[in-house]
């Protein structure tokens, strides 16, 4: 059965077919069910992500109205890809260039250590549950080993990411509120000591940077350090799992040499565009502005359907077919314009890590193809795995 909407396509067993029927509407159209009006052309996904006039949140709601006035609606606020104009340029700049200097080496050897002692505590090539734990913790583990959390901190800056990331959804209840203010608290103390101490070059190179371009607020500094950890949270393990479902369902992959880091990589790409772990974003329109032909009315949502236009013939040669090696790949999974999302490589990497130390675990993925279910979301395509 076709999905009944762009929204739950996210989570649908194969919400391909019905974006290619969504290609061959009009470049915008309006999903009345919805409220929401749509892009899922690759022209019209550009425009929109560039439009000036299109914000990331509703300018009468900059923050969402359960986390005003709590310790995760501070950080939510703080973020530059939750801001637009001041708030968000030139500090881009100074996030962008300070996580550049990262570069993939020690990346990969972040996600290599994070990888290693999961495979210790979870047995993911035994243990369906170990391995969704894996998958889940992963990511987080690797960043923050990255931002300077000391290894005896790990565990908890994980849990404290699952539940900070779990209270930012439209879907979290009440109960999911409390947790996540409760673990931004957590966050935003340990991420101040990191930086009082100088623990963290990340935080201090971000600090840094600030003050070049005219010293901002360290809670600013603090805020985008922890919103690096829950933006490659739920993105890097979608893709993770993402990767593992693409190695059991393409039979070429099987036969090719997996556990070589540069072939995985280029596997781990093409899911990026093939299979995207973020499936859609929003924008909003802050006057009235005219999109891909479409005039939208001040107020209007847009719902930009990232993952179709992956797949967009327009764009890529063969779209439905899944190439490693693909050359000139266009994806949007990242955004595109200003809120491009600076964190490609690091989710890349970081990915590619996991897989190949499952691998090399003796993970089989062809034998997960009926043990998932997609994670309940508005966005993110994240399967779960188990018996």
């Amino acid at each position: 059965m076709s999905p009944s909407d762009p929204i739950a396509a996210v989570t649908h067993d194969d919400p391909y077919p019905y974006y290619r029927e969504l290609l061959a509407r009009p470049p915008l159209w309006h999903d009345a069910s919805l409220g929401l009006w749509v892009a899922a052309s690759a022209a019209a996904v550009e425009a929109a992500l560039r439009h000036p006039a299109l914000r990331v949140r509703p300018p009468a709601e900059p923050v969402p109205k359960a986390l005003q006035d709590t310790a995760a609606g501070q950080i939510f606020g703080r973020l530059v890809r939750m801001n637009d104009g001041a708030g968000h340029c030139p500090f881009k700049q100074a996030l962008a260039s300070t996580l550049a200097a990262i570069g993939p080496q020690a990346a990969r050897a972040a996600g290599l250590a994070s990888a290693q002692a999961l495979l210790g505590k979870h047995r993911p090539a035994a243990d369906l549950a170990g391995l969704d734990a894996f998958v889940r913790e992963m990511p987080a583990r690797a960043v923050a080993h990255l931002l300077g959390v000391p290894d005896d901190h790990l565990d908890e800056v994980a849990a404290w990411t699952d539940d900070f990331v779990g209270c930012l959804s439209p879907l979290a209840d009440t109960a999911a509120v409390v947790r996540g203010t409760r673990a931004a608290e957590h966050l935003q103390r340990l991420f101040h000591a990191l930086l009082r101490t100088r623990t963290s070059a990340y935080l201090v190179a971000l600090a840094d940077a600030a003050q070049a371009m005219g010293r901002l607020p360290t809670d600013i500094v603090v805020a985008n350090g922890i919103g690096l950890l829950s933006q490659t949270y739920e993105a890097t393990a979608a893709l993770i799992g993402n990767t593992l479902l693409a190695l059991g369902r393409q039979p070429p992959l099987s036969q090719s040499p997996q556990h070589d880091w540069h072939a995985l990589r280029e596997v781990v790409a093409e899911v990026v565009r093939y299979d995207a772990p973020v499936q859609n974003t929003r924008r909003f329109a802050a006057e009235a502005a005219t999109v891909a032909g479409q005039t939208l009315p001040a107020g209007a949502a847009l719902l930009v359907v990232l993952a179709a236009a992956n797949r967009d013939p327009a764009a890529n040669a063969s779209p439905d077919a899944f190439l490693p090696r693909r050359a000139a790949r266009r994806a949007w999974t990242f955004g595109a314009g200003v809120h491009a999302c600076p964190g490609e490589m690091l989710a890349v990497t970081i990915a590619a890590s996991a897989v190949e130390q499952l691998l090399h675990a003796g993970l089989d993925p062809a034998a997960l193809s009926r043990n998932f279910a997609y994670r309940r979301s508005g966005n993110i395509r994240l399967p779960q795995f188990h018996a």
